[in-house]
């Protein structure tokens, strides 16, 4: 009898939250209210007055959409989310947002919306589990043992990242992630029929996935039954299909499409509390005998935290060292030592910046133990692998390093996850070019503060004979875009290190390492200065009337410029400018002595000129697409030659 109640109660609220704002989806918590809380009052290990402990279960709703169905949640299991907020869902500075939002409102384990990306975090929080289990736990001390529940609907399944993150976690045979899919079978245009016609339990028994059906979505019994068939299933991730209503509970209204992204009007909401039996309640009120039932239930809770943290004091006394390494894990803190030493900043060598990141890379994961990532079939290309690292697979789970296959969006999202795990530091590499598959996960890691690496090679016309498809012209506006995303183009193997040098000590936003396949000079010029976003690589001769900005690989060309335009009797400085985000938060004074006002400016780049003109008054650089030919051929056919950026700078200034 309470089990409905409670249920009932997420219904109404969930549906009063979104009249209030006259915004939002009351149809799925309405069909999945039951399912949830199920899974949240009698399977999910959880500490509502910690949200944060270590080692509870995470749930995930990759149905962002439905986020009331949370909230609710989150305010009757005694999180810290009063009713006010409740009543303020969608509003400005509430923590209610119309989707769940990482980091906003505690409880939230990852910002979701664009359907398709939760399923695919929950792989990266389950093989975060597998690694760091691997890792800590012994025999008599499980310190690491929880479960990731995801709660999908069937537009999370029409999305393709869905089925690249489930065959992976198929392959990687992890059995403590669980999807709970709420199949109502209806989506925004009408019935899933129009485009969705597949057996999704065919297809999951194809990714070596356990199926189990709860046929009514109301039966909380089978629910919980199916629940625990899936923590029973070790060797296969479980998928449970459960057969919802959308809408259940408004007559009126449900089953239908109309009910998905539409708040059920005065009307509805009145039919839905008869269906509860909380005729004349007032709007938001919940009864006493709720709460006090859940409060008992959360009590309930709380002990499982207690029982842990007593686990691990117990552990700390036996394993003193692993338990500090444990904490040093979560920490997140950089290994500042090695960052601050003449080994990491000395490195010099006229190689690829792929090459140098490569060795970088490798020196730090001798410091850094909790690298956990790799490359979407692109390690040897990438130079991502960790050599004295074992690969992460599901009979070894030790590895370090990833094999995402062919799958650049879900890696992306999967490392989100692995990210907000915690514990453990992702990064995730591919061809630059293919940021524009990685680009949806990218932008949810800058809004969620992730520090993510990502390591994007092959990073111009500079790839040659493979063309125009594989060179990146676009993409580096692309990323520039996006807020809070740093995106660093190093010049030589020491802008690399400074590259390396801000991912590892930035904790609150991702970086972007943008890397050449072609070899790069090294520059006496170059130093830790490019850790300010720009700086001067090689000052005037007495005093600048030019001065030459430019990125990578064209560094080299803006310094062979110098020259020669010293040779005419121009005296230009030039500019490395390895990141503009970092540039521009930079102090004005700093700003203005490396970009003189007053002195024209000429930027060069082997990309969009779209962006620049904020800092040049002229740009040499990629406005259309590549072609197929050697690097060197490609660079002298548009325009990327001293000769080119000569003219252009007498141009500039009229001589």
């Amino acid at each position: 009898m309470m089990d409905t109640k409670v249920i009932n109660a997420i219904r109404v609220l969930s549906a009063e939250g979104v009249q209030a704002a006259n915004s939002g989806h009351p149809g799925l918590p309405l069909g999945a209210a039951p399912m949830a809380y199920t899974l949240w009052s009698k399977v999910l290990k959880h500490s509502p007055g910690n949200p944060e402990w270590h080692n509870r279960d995470r749930f995930i709703l990759s149905a962002g959409h439905g986020s009331m169905l949370i909230y609710s949640l989150l305010n009757l299991f005694e999180y810290d989310l009063p009713m006010e907020e409740i009543k303020n869902f969608r509003q400005f500075g509430s923590k209610t947002p119309g989707h769940p939002e990482y980091g906003h409102t505690k409880g939230i384990e990852i910002s979701t919306g664009p359907l398709g990306q939760g399923l695919a975090n929950a792989v990266g929080f389950a093989m975060a589990e597998t690694r760091l289990a691997a890792e800590f736990n012994k025999p008599e001390f499980p310190i690491v043992d929880h479960y990731t529940f995801a709660l999908s609907g069937d537009g999370c399944l029409m999305e393709g990242i869905s089925y690249e993150a489930a065959s992976l976690a198929g392959t990687l045979k992890l059995g403590k992630l669980i999807l709970m899919y709420d199949s109502n079978k209806i989506s925004i245009e009408g019935s899933t029929d129009l485009a969705f016609t597949e057996d999704v339990g065919m297809r999951f028994e194809a990714m070596h996935w356990q199926v189990l059906t709860v046929e009514d979505g109301n039966d909380v019994a089978a629910i919980q039954e199916a629940l625990e068939a899936a923590k029973a299933e070790t060797e296969r991730p479980s998928i449970i299909i459960v057969k919802t209503i959308i809408g259940y509970g408004v007559a009126s209204k449900q089953g239908s499409n109309k009910v998905h992204g539409s708040p059920l009007g005065d009307d509805g909401v009145a039919e839905l509390k008869a269906f509860a039996g909380w005729e004349g309640k007032a709007p938001f009120d919940v009864p006493a005998d709720i709460r006090a039932f859940l409060k008992n239930e959360v009590v309930k809770l709380t002990e499982k935290e207690t029982e842990w943290n007593s686990l691990f004091e117990q552990y700390e006394k036996a394993y003193p060292e692993l338990a500090a390494a444990y904490k040093q894990w979560f920490s997140g803190d950089a290994p500042m030592a090695f960052l601050e030493s003449d080994e990491f900043w000395n490195y010099s060598e006229a190689v690829a910046s792929r090459s140098s990141s490569g060795k970088v890379l490798n020196k730090l994961a001798d410091v850094v133990p909790n690298f956990f990532g790799g490359s979407a079939d692109l390690s040897p290309s990438n130079n991502s692998d960790m050599k004295k690292r074992d690969s992460y697979f599901a009979h070894q789970r030790h590895g370090s390093n990833l094999h995402f296959g062919v799958r650049e969006h879900a890696m992306t999202a999967i490392a989100n996850g692995i990210q907000a795990h915690g514990g453990l530091r992702a990064y995730a590499a591919t061809f630059f070019v293919f940021a524009d598959y990685m680009k949806p996960a990218i932008r949810l890691a800058a809004l969620m503060n992730l520090p993510v690496t990502y390591i994007l090679t092959h990073d111009s016309i500079g790839v040659g004979e493979d063309g125009p498809t594989h060179q990146p012209v676009d993409q580096l506006a692309m990323l520039r875009a996006v807020p809070r995303l740093q995106v660093i183009r190093p010049a030589d193997a020491r802008e690399v290190s400074a590259a390396w040098y801000v991912a590892m000590t930035t904790k609150d936003r991702p970086t972007a390492l943008v890397l050449t396949r072609q070899n790069l000079r090294e520059f006496d010029g170059s130093s830790r200065e490019a850790l300010k976003g720009a700086y001067v690589i090689s000052k005037e001769k007495s005093k600048a009337e030019l001065i030459l900005i430019a990125t990578g690989s064209e560094v080299a060309l803006a310094m062979d410029a110098q020259s020669a335009l010293l040779a005419e009797g121009i005296d230009a400085r030039v500019v490395s400018m390895p990141c503009q985000e970092l540039f521009d938060g930079q102090s004005d004074d700093y700003k203005r002595s490396i970009l003189v006002d007053g002195i024209p400016k000429l930027a060069i780049e082997a990309g969009s000129s779209f962006g620049w003109h904020k800092y040049a008054c002229d740009v040499i650089g990629m406005d259309d697409f590549g072609a197929s030919a050697p690097a060197e051929v490609l660079f002298e056919a548009f325009g990327f030659t001293v000769q080119n950026v000569v003219a252009r700078s007498k141009k500039l200034l009229k001589k």
